[in-house]
């Protein structure tokens, strides 16, 4: 009797632990939709701020000055290393096949297409994105959106939408500076070779250059710079109260903005092969 009791008991466990485990991923897919749904009407409400007044000139160019001063610095080492080490690996074996001529071309393709816009929206979903989510995650928790509610300013229109505008418009901004870097770096490495002059370098880089490289880049890192101020501006809208809630903001707004980036990044590349 007390064989079978045991084994009914771990049965019974068995099922309750299964129970909690599926109930888990119930809640968590409810979650995923629950969070979409809500950050689609989000959106909704962000993209309405754009066309309705007042217009927020001064914190808009604000933003863009402080999100872009941020951000540049880091932004041009990565481009200029990212550049630097990708000739450096590539040059020897291109070499032995007699094709480093066509490096300069390889190099401007890689970063131009894929390379630089994605390296560069990852780095401004980690700076960027986390930093804005922070900042709106201190505010809720500091009642100064509530404030601004009671008050009678929009804090949708002066908060959030200057803040995603402005990461709209910086991060392609961010991003032509890391290939233009990524490609000094690139001819300085040719350079440690072999002699290449500059003008030669620039012909070669940007004629293996069309129109479906760079229609296709910069639009995308439009709908980067987007997402990464959206999502910031979200998970830091939406935040709970508490002093932990700035640090959940954060690190929520970089994870969900860096696998956005990939996202689309992915969605563009299927289009550019479709078409």
């Amino acid at each position: 009797m007390k064989t079978i009791s045991t084994k009914s008991l771990k049965v019974q466990n068995l099922k309750i632990k299964k129970f909690h485990i599926d109930e888990d991923i119930r809640n968590l897919y409810n979650g995923i939709f629950i969070d979409l749904g809500e950050m689609v009407l989000f959106t909704g409400k962000v993209i309405k701020q754009f066309f309705q007044p007042p217009f927020e000139h001064k914190e808009l160019i604000k933003q863009g000055f402080l999100i872009g001063n941020k951000s540049l610095s880091l932004v041009s080492v990565t481009g200029f290393i990212m550049g630097l080490v990708l000739t450096m690996q590539m040059y020897p074996i291109l070499s032995d096949f007699g094709a480093q001529t066509l490096l300069p071309g390889v190099i401007a393709i890689a970063m131009v297409r894929e390379l630089g816009p994605v390296i560069t929206g990852l780095i401004c979903a980690g700076k960027i994105s986390s930093g804005i989510g922070a900042e709106i995650a201190a505010m809720r928790v500091t009642e100064q959106i509530d404030a601004m509610e009671v008050s009678g300013t929009k804090p949708l229109g002066f908060v959030v939408a200057t803040r995603v505008l402005a990461a709209t418009i910086v991060v392609p901004i961010l991003v032509i500076f890391a290939d233009a870097l990524s490609l000094l770096g690139a001819f300085l490495a040719i350079n440690a070779f072999e002699h290449m002059s500059g003008m030669l370098f620039i012909n070669s880089a940007f004629g293996a250059l069309g129109f479906i490289d760079l229609i296709p880049a910069t639009i995308k890192t439009v709908f980067f710079g987007f997402f990464i101020g959206l999502i910031g501006c979200y998970k830091g809208y939406n935040a709970n109260k508490g002093t932990e809630s700035v640090g959940y903001a954060a690190n929520s707004a970089v994870v969900s903005s860096s696998l956005t980036v990939f996202v689309i990044d992915l969605i563009f590349v299927l289009i550019t092969n479709i078409l």
